[in-house]
Formats: C-alpha cells, sequence, structure tokens
C-alpha cells in the first residue's frame, strides 16, 4: 500500500514511520510518501528516518516530494498534518490572543480559530488535489484544529475523511487502567464519550456491563494515577460525574490557565519554535539524526499542558510514553485497507448522522442527540472497509449540550469566513466564542491576527 503524508516534514512523522516498522502495523505500507511545501525539513525528516534504529528488512520504501500531484498518485491512503505558517504562526495565534488578556492557546479559543482559518484553505486544497489524483483515497486528518478543519472537507470527500486526534482515547485507557479493567486495542465495549474535538466528556465506563467510573470518580487514589485526575482535582470531577478531555482545563480554569501562560517566560509555541530552529539545520544527513529527534520529542512532551503543573512539577512518567495519535491513524488505516478481523472501535471526528446499529439500542438518527445530523463531533465509531460509523451516545445533559452547540456556532462560522470569504463570519467567531464573549474584543482579536498574517486580508479580497 501507499501511503503519502502531507505535512512529511513534520515532526511527529517519525513517530509513524516507527509504528510501521515493528509491532501490529509493520507490512502495511510498503511505500511512504512525504509531501511538503518546504524541502529542507523534508531532508530533515528523511535522515531522521534512515538513522531509526528498527527490525532488519522492516523498512517501507520513503520518497520525498514536494509536487502534490506526483505525491498523490497511486496513493490510497492520505495523513494530513499540516501547519500553514509553520511554528512562527503558532507564535502568532497564541500573543496576539494572549496581548488582548485572553486565553492564547493553539486549538482552543481565539487562537484555534485564527489557526482554522489559515489551515481550512489549504485542506481545501489538498482534497480537491485528492479528487483529481486519487479520487478513492481515503484523507485521515490530524490537522488542526481536527474536528473544525475534518467538518469543512466533508463537502468535498464524503465520508472519505476522517478526523482522528489521541486525546480521547488516551483519556479512555488511562481511566479504564485506573479503574482496574484495561481495554483491548480496538474495542470500546461499555464506553460513553461525546463531544468535539478538544471538548469531550468520558460519562460511561462499563466494559462488562457494569459502570465503573462513580467508583473510580470517589476514589482519590485511583484519580491521582492518572493526568486528568491530578488536573481537574476529584472535587470537580465529581460535580461533573464525568471526566473530561484534558482540553476543557481550558474552559473550567480559563483564567488559571491565561495568568499561568502569562506567567512563563516564552509561550509553548515559541519554546516549540525555538526548539525545532535549532533542531532541524543539524538533522540532514547526520548519523545521530534520529538519537537528536528522540531527545527533543521527550523534552517537547516533558513541557505540555505545562500551565496546568506548579512551576517545577514534572510530567508523570507514565504520561511521557510518547506518541499515540500515529497508532490511531494506523488503527483506522488498517481497518479500512480490510486488514483487520471485523469492526475497530475508536473515538474518531465523523458526521453526526448516519450511525451504526448498537446492540440493545433504539435506533437512532444521529450520534450525540442534540446536535445537528451534518456537524462533525467526536465519538466511539465503528471503522470497517466501507468507513467509520458513529455510535449512538446518551443525550448530554444540560451544561454539557450547551457548551457544545455554543462551539459548534463557532466552528460553522470560522469554516463559512473560509468558505465565503466572509470577514463578517470570522468576526461573528471571534466574538461568539465563549473564551472570548465580546464584539469588541472579537474586533481587535481579528484585526490582530489579519496584521499578523496578510493572507486572512487576501481571504476576503478574494472573494
Amino acid at each position: 500500500m501507499r501511503l503519502m503524508i502531507a505535512g512529511g516534514g513534520g515532526f511527529r512523522v517519525p513517530l509513524v514511520y516507527r509504528a510501521l516498522c515493528s509491532g501490529p502495523f509493520a507490512g502495511l505500507v510498503d511505500e511512504l510518501v512525504l509531501y511538503d511545501v518546504d524541502a529542507s525539513r523534508l531532508v530533515a525528516i528523511e535522515s531522521v528516518l534512515a538513522a531509526m534504529p528498527v527490525p532488519e528488512g522492516s523498512r517501507p520504501a520513503v520518497v520525498v516530494s514536494t509536487d502534490l500531484g506526483q505525491a498523490l498518485a497511486g496513493t490510497r491512503m492520505v495523513f494530513a498534518a499540516i501547519r500553514p505558517g509553520g511554528t512562527a504562526g503558532r507564535m502568532i495565534d497564541e500573543r496576539v490572543a494572549l496581548d488582548l488578556g485572553v486565553l492564547g492557546q493553539e486549538t482552543t479559543g481565539a487562537g484555534g480559530i485564527s489557526y482554522a482559518l489559515r489551515s481550512i484553505p489549504r485542506m481545501l486544497e489538498l482534497a480537491e488535489a485528492m479528487r483529481v489524483h486519487c479520487p478513492d483515497a481515503w484523507l485521515i486528518n490530524f490537522t488542526n484544529p481536527a474536528g473544525m478543519v475534518t467538518e469543512a472537507l466533508v463537502p468535498v470527500l464524503g465520508k472519505r475523511v476522517i478526523g482522528i486526534c489521541d486525546s480521547a482515547g488516551g483519556l479512555v485507557k488511562r481511566a479504564a487502567a485506573a479503574a482496574g479493567t484495561p481495554l483491548p486495542d480496538g474495542r470500546l465495549d461499555g464506553v460513553g464519550y461525546y463531544g468535539l474535538n478538544h471538548l469531550g466528556w468520558l460519562y460511561r465506563l462499563a466494559p462488562a456491563g457494569t459502570d465503573l467510573l462513580p467508583g473510580l470518580l470517589s476514589s482519590h487514589d485511583a484519580l491521582a494515577s492518572m493526568e486528568e485526575g491530578r488536573l481537574f482535582g476529584q472535587h470537580m470531577l465529581e460535580l461533573l460525574g464525568c471526566l473530561p478531555n484534558e482540553y476543557l482545563y481550558y474552559y473550567y480554569e480559563t483564567h488559571h490557565a491565561t495568568q499561568a501562560i502569562r506567567r512563563q517566560s516564552e509561550t509553548r509555541g515559541a519554546s516549540i519554535h525555538g526548539q525545532q530552529a535549532a533542531l532541524y539545520p543539524g538533522l540532514a544527513g547526520s548519523p545521530d539524526a534520529y538519537a537528536r529527534w528522540d531527545a527533543a520529542r521527550l523534552s517537547r512532551e516533558e513541557g505540555y499542558l505545562a500551565e496546568s503543573r506548579e512551576e517545577g512539577e514534572q510530567r508523570d512518567e507514565s504520561d511521557l510514553a510518547g506518541g499515540g495519535y500515529e497508532r490511531v491513524a494506523l488503527a483506522v488505516m488498517r481497518a479500512l485497507s480490510g486488514s483487520s478481523s471485523g469492526a475497530t472501535e475508536l473515538i474518531l471526528n465523523v458526521p453526526n448522522s448516519p450511525v451504526a446499529p448498537v446492540a440493545g439500542v433504539a435506533t437512532a438518527k444521529v450520534a450525540v442527540p442534540g446536535l445537528p445530523a451534518d456537524a462533525v463531533v467526536e465519538v466511539p465509531c465503528q471503522v470497517t472497509s466501507d468507513g467509520a460509523l458513529p455510535l449512538a451516545q446518551d443525550r448530554p445533559g444540560g451544561q454539557f449540550l450547551t457548551l457544545m452547540r455554543h462551539v459548534k456556532e463557532v466552528e460553522r462560522l470560522t469554516i463559512q469566513a473560509v468558505r465565503e470569504g466572509s470577514r463578517e463570519a470570522a468576526l461573528q467567531a471571534f466574538a461568539a466564542h465563549p473564551l472570548v464573549g465580546s464584539a469588541d474584543l472579537g474586533q481587535q482579536l481579528l484585526e490582530g491576527y489579519e496584521d499578523g498574517f496578510p493572507e486572512l486580508a487576501q481571504l476576503w479580497v478574494e472573494h
């Protein structure tokens, strides 16, 4: 099978390659095509892959290309992990918001809207190119904001685009382990999870029919063994009656998170930008390229969600295993290719309808009641060679559904801004976001991002 990665010079590409060389995904791909608009980054990552210690004879052939049509030709699967504007753009996403006193984060709030306004146009170009060069290929998207980008692509690719993120699946695995009943790979028996990308809740954990979540929430020691338990604290979790995705920290502890980011010597984006600026030039042709990359990867993982921890507090070793999203992507790819025995169950970003049949559950019109049928949601899905179908979930409680509806409206305004070239829709998206909530502040944010990204102003002109 030929797999193409759009954003092939990206920092996390070696995680995909490493997973393809050993373990359950070995042999799935015989040719890996790395496509990127930056040739120097391709050379650097190609060097990392060449220096990676993997079992003899397990390496897929690697092809690098800056020609999109050439990279797509003959491809059956496309992974997309692009970042228009690079890490320098991420710095602007964060800094414009922070300078106006609101949360500055890559995918959440104002920074996420700015990122989407740049990502969606480039991803639409990729989707249209796929229709020309590989119309039967599947697009597995982890370009952020993953849910919003995926929803923008559904009108072009239909069911052949699936959004992924490792955050929700990681939460479920950690919760099951903390409850003493680890789930087998590719199974989500008795798991109830609903939400949008980076905005979801685990509300049921019943692998053997009995819900273990209440017991987990009442156990201080069990919660302390998992990152989300330490992040939110037992009191809040018992009040919620569920386990939130880690990104909900930015909603439940907005002031604390914003102030913590502002107190740091540099933003997360600035840290990553500096790390990559120092790393990439020394990778090309280096015999220790892999060792350098892996050391940088570990350092990067240690800094994840640093604003949620006290100064000097380190992440737990169990949270530093590395990777995660690449295994989700490859599990989806394996199921789509027909290489899995039976359906694979994963938490994915897909349209809310149609819904896969669930034993013992009445026929459902949508996976998440209360949200539109065409809205992309993040829920447990069954994945087969026919695609990914969401599994019916309970209707979310009032506070959860209200927040989902609010953020979904912002996502749709952002997509409309790109599709119609509507500056007014972009302004409404910024102003309406629950972490902004002000027309004047929305105007200042949009103007700040237009100053930082001239292509945004051009987007309005072109339409």
